[in-house]
């Protein structure tokens, strides 16, 4: 019992941090073309990161990438609920340590991978490479690659086609429709990040609980409906974790901001709208899917594809060329964490 809430604390804590983390991810292109103050901003994206909660609950009806996330360990080759348990705080440990060092940093590094990268690495310190399901850990590492391109294609297309039909328009006026329209279009990309990425640690947590019930019936007992099960009978889990990435999104993370803003490439009202609205289309299309993909990646890459429309130059490559190095880093550097923490706390525990 006492590993059982050392792990939903600690999945509480890392979605609070995912929320600081990824906030300037919905709200940077809104706050660097002066639509919105950043405390505005990050009460806003908040606000909208929460009435995911809603949508997920009443409109989809289900948590997908919750399940997909339950599903990256195979517990039954655990045969010891003490072991699951250290697996699951090893690779929150390291998932919360390595968004704090990229937070610090100022690197938009992917909440969702360091947990993914945290879980695969602690199962495989337990039982080897049997302990993961391969096919799951190899749709979500292809989406690492798939989701910005996703974006940076969709962001090219809408902006083409959003200046098209704005090209008649005096700039004066197109800035100012595109400013009050960037309200609309960062809410949708803040439902799709609350839609995302609070359901991660959900999957986690649901894991912890179903094992805690199964105390005498260990391997045979998890089946893919038992975390499905938790995660709709206890109301609680998804309002936890919905609710700690809006308290996170409103402590704000200006660091990453910086980065996200106007260091890839200068962003207008237009270009804004234009990121906001692919970011936010392809995190829906992947919540449909119930792949559980990065804000970071997708919204990097919708900025990217809306700064190449002006110019392959207006994009700052050398910002992004650090930003991929982050990226294929995140999960072989967490599940390395993971497996020291699963070690360490193997000799205590």
């Amino acid at each position: 019992m006492t590993l059982l809430i050392i792990i939903i604390v600690l999945a509480i804590i890392f979605d609070f941090i995912n929320g600081f983390h990824d906030a300037a991810n919905s709200i940077a292109t809104v706050v660097s073309t002066k639509v919105l103050t950043p405390t505005q901003a990050v009460i806003w994206a908040a606000f909208f990161n929460f009435v995911a909660y809603f949508i997920a609950k009443f409109i989809i009806k289900k948590f997908g990438v919750a399940k997909t996330i339950s599903d990256t360990i195979d517990i039954e080759v655990f045969h010891d609920i003490t072991i699951v348990s250290v697996v699951l705080v090893a690779a929150l440990i390291a998932a919360i340590i390595w968004n704090l060092i990229t937070w610090r940093l100022g690197i938009p590094s992917s909440s969702s991978h360091t947990l993914i990268g945290g879980l695969a690495g602690a199962a495989i310190a337990a039982y080897g490479f049997s302990a993961v399901h391969s096919g799951t850990i190899a749709l979500i590492v292809g989406f690492i690659v798939l989701a910005p391109v996703i974006g940076m294609v969709g962001g090219n297309l809408i902006a083409i086609l959003v200046m098209h039909l704005s090209k008649k328009m005096k700039p004066s006026k197109a800035d100012r429709w595109f400013k009050n329209f960037q309200l609309i279009s960062s809410a949708g990309l803040s439902i799709g990040h609350g839609l995302n990425d609070s359901q991660k640690v959900m999957g986690v947590i649901a894991v912890a609980l179903v094992v805690n019930q199964h105390l005498d019936n260990l391997p045979k007992w998890m089946h893919g409906s038992d975390a499905t099960y938790m995660m709709n009978n206890h109301e609680w889990i998804a309002l936890a974790c919905f609710g700690a990435i809006a308290l996170g999104t409103i402590s704000g993370g200006w660091k990453i901001m910086k980065t996200m803003g106007n260091r890839i490439t200068k962003i207008t009202p237009i270009e804004g709208f234009c990121a906001q609205s692919a970011g936010a289309l392809t995190l829906f299309i992947t919540e449909m899917l119930h792949i559980p993909v990065s804000t970071t990646h997708v919204i990097t890459g919708s900025i990217m594809g809306v700064g190449s429309v002006k110019r392959l130059s207006a994009v700052r490559w050398g910002v992004t060329k650090d930003l991929v190095i982050a990226w294929i880093l995140t999960i072989p550097v967490s599940a390395l964490m993971a497996m020291l923490f699963y070690y360490l706390l193997g000799l205590v525990i």
